[in-house]
């Protein structure tokens, strides 16, 4: 009864709680929220101060009793107390945006995606901190099985379905057919080690020490893993590890393509040895349907083709691939029958 009655005053939420990225989708509405990962807050009380953009903006430029970090790191919760109050304020955000005539007690239904490499315990602390977050009810599951759902792939089909997702802290890679997972890998190894890969190469061959979110803006600006005709620049700003005052250093595409071959490497590698790896009868349903990608690092310039000429077989990039967790997981809000069968775990509070 009381399920029922939180059921009409709570918006149903399918939430895509990345490494760098948060995603919330509210069921009938859309995607209501897309911010970064970040919490700031007091290192010796814990009081929450900002979550989000603003949380974000303050990496790397607080003062010592303040500190602005990620609370997930390789997918996983790293600081359940931030999780669970960047979850809070997420559904109270939601429910402000969207008001109900009870705004004072959201008890939503939620699906999140996780990697499907976590363990039993890692599963628990990501239900627990949604829970106590407020949900009613919160179900997990895996992200590459959302992504799947998310990129209207045939996931139920006697065919198989060969999903990357590319994160910020883990790259999914799996094989699907008749709603299970036939062959998963989770390789935590994603968008945060190209980061750092460039801050790597920056420091050894410009002596210069730049930081997280300049990395990530120089990846995003003109970072590729396959060779474009158009070389593409960027200046970036940061400390002169010589004398330690400001430097300013004109980077190019080519650099960071060198910078970040590394960590491509390895990720093409893993997506290589999962292919030797598919069931006979499944090797040609993939090989005709091809690869798909999803998650942020598919945005990735020439990412597709990088693995293509790898693997030997067409790889496509999912529209709009940042959101294909978070609209699979919405869609099972609608379907209970999928959402049964395609469940890690879940139920009611």
């Amino acid at each position: 009864m009381l399920d029922f009655f939180f059921g009409l005053f709570s918006h149903d939420l399918a939430i895509d709680l990345g490494t760098a990225n948060t995603l919330v989708f509210v069921r009938g509405k859309g995607i209501a929220i897309r911010e970064p990962s970040v919490v700031a807050r007091h290192r010796k009380t814990k009081k929450v101060l900002a979550i989000g953009r603003e949380a974000k903006r303050m990496v790397g430029k607080t003062p010592s009793q303040i500190e602005a970090f990620r609370p997930l790191k390789d997918g996983v919760i790293a600081d359940f107390d931030a999780t669970e109050a960047m979850l809070h304020h997420y559904i109270n955000l939601v429910h402000e945006n969207h008001q109900s005539f009870f705004p004072k007690i959201p008890r939503p239904k939620v699906i999140l995606g996780i990697p499907s490499g976590v363990t039993e315990v890692e599963r628990r602390a990501v239900q627990d901190a949604a829970l106590s977050a407020g949900a009613r009810s919160a179900y997990l599951i895996e992200e590459p099985m959302a992504a799947a759902i998310g990129c209207n792939l045939p996931i139920e089909d006697a065919r198989g379905s060969m999903v990357v997702d590319i994160g910020g802290g883990t790259t999914e890679i799996a094989v699907i057919s008749l709603g299970g997972i036939v062959i998963n890998k989770s390789l935590r190894i994603a968008g945060d080690e190209m980061d750092e890969a460039i801050a790597s190469f920056v420091r050894l061959k410009h002596s210069l020490l730049l930081g997280s979110t300049s990395c990530e803006n120089v990846k995003i600006a003109i970072g590729s893993s396959y060779p474009s005709k158009e070389e593409k620049h960027t200046v970036v700003r940061g400390r002169d590890l010589e004398n330690g005052l400001p430097k300013s250093v004109r980077l190019s595409s080519s650099e960071v393509r060198e910078a970040i071959a590394p960590v491509v490497n390895q990720i093409v590698e893993v997506i290589d040895e999962t292919v030797e790896e598919i069931p006979p009868e499944l090797v040609g349903d993939v090989l005709e349907q091809g690869i798909t990608l999803a998650g942020g690092g598919a945005m990735l310039s020439g990412i597709d083709k990088t693995i293509a000429q790898a693997c030997k077989m067409p790889v496509w990039v999912a529209n709009d691939p940042l959101t294909c967790v978070v609209r699979g997981a919405a869609k099972l809000l609608d379907d209970e029958k999928l959402l049964e069968r395609v469940k890690v775990t879940g139920g009611l509070k």
